[in-house]
């Protein structure tokens, strides 16, 4: 049993708007990009109120090379007898279905669910998500950054086995039921986001499966390096809905990013530019598919370069970033009200 960390009962009524349900989820992944694989995941479910009715854990045999197992610790070795995604897809679409997807910076274990279930020919139960990255930041809470950790130790939840998804899951569950409660509280607006489904994948032929070696005896990294574009396609099901926010204008050297700012990409990202596009999105970001006058920024790695978006870039004058510092502006968004 979960203990209360709330420090006492609300007086108000609970939100009648508030969801009935959440499913607390954890995954461990081989990487970062589109065409890596899910290898253990855990759900938490929870009540309207954030309590505990169950918990459920599998590791995933991802036919392919493990990635960083000096962070997650499962091995090719442990990960051999372990199910296929498709063999646990249904049981995992029980413990998702009817509720909101809650995860730290949930639209990463969002995207690589939905990218699973569009590999097995399935659309994952999943309608709204929930970050409680932007939950903690629409309580405002005094956290130094917005790691799961430090998120934790603002609740005294006391994290066992970092990187594991179970003790992850369990961690969030946690931190959420005070979260949650704090929301209803004060009346606060769940930042709940639209899942949107992906319809179409092609495999990408250069992922090597697990056990497969290099010639050099250790495993290859094949098609899923961090640099780049896979050769997996994608397209998802439904647009992305319009920016809520006015165009605040141009990105300023040395101030925060501001929510309804028109953002351009041009060119390789290191993280997967549908990533870095929904994670702009969920900060309340506009992102742009052309540059013109009213963009603010342009994200691109290389500004010499003489892609269409650059070359407007020069002359109309957009500011210009690349895509680590826009990523370390994406960590505080100032929002739309502040002058």
């Amino acid at each position: 049993m979960l203990e209360d960390l709330t420090t006492a009962a609300s007086p108000a009524p609970w939100p009648a708007a508030y969801p009935q349900g959440y499913a607390v989820v954890d995954v461990e992944t081989t990487g970062l990009a589109r065409d890596d694989r899910i290898i253990s995941a855990a759900v938490y479910r929870l009540d309207a109120r954030g309590e505990v009715e169950d918990h459920w854990y599998t590791m995933v045999n991802p036919e392919r090379d493990p990635g960083p197992v000096w962070i997650h610790g499962l091995t090719t070795e442990v990960l051999e007898g372990a199910p296929l995604f498709q063999d646990i897809a249904a049981e995992f679409a029980d413990r998702l279905a009817d509720r909101v997807l809650v995860a730290h910076n949930a639209v990463f274990d969002w995207s690589m669910i939905a990218r699973e279930y569009a590999r097995a020919e399935r659309e994952a139960p999943v309608r709204q998500r929930l970050c409680t990255i932007a939950l903690s930041k629409e309580l405002g809470l005094p956290l130094p950054n917005h790691k799961l950790e430090s998120l934790a130790a603002h609740f005294g939840v006391v994290q066992q086995r970092a990187h594991h998804a179970l003790d992850d899951a369990r961690v969030l569950a946690e931190a959420f039921r005070p979260s949650l409660r704090a929301a209803a509280r004060d009346g606060i607006r769940l930042p709940l986001l639209e899942c949107r489904p992906l319809k179409e994948w092609s495999e990408s032929p250069a992922a090597p499966h697990i056990g497969r070696q290099s010639g050099s005896g250790g495993y290859s990294s094949g098609g899923y390096s961090s640099g780049g574009y896979p050769s997996g396609s994608w397209r998802p099901s439904r647009k992305r809905p319009a920016c809520p926010y006015p165009n605040p204008g141009r990105y300023e050297a040395d101030k925060p990013l501001k929510q309804g700012m028109r953002v351009a990409f041009s060119g390789d990202t290191s993280v997967d530019r549908e990533l870095l596009e929904d994670r702009a999105v969920e900060a309340g970001l506009h992102v742009a598919t052309s540059l013109s006058r009213l963009t603010s920024l342009l994200v691109t790695n290389d500004p010499d370069s003489s892609t269409s978006k650059v070359v407007k870039a020069k002359q109309f004058g957009t500011p210009v970033i690349d895509e680590a510092a826009f990523g370390q502006l994406l960590r505080d968004v100032a929002p739309a009200s502040e002058k």
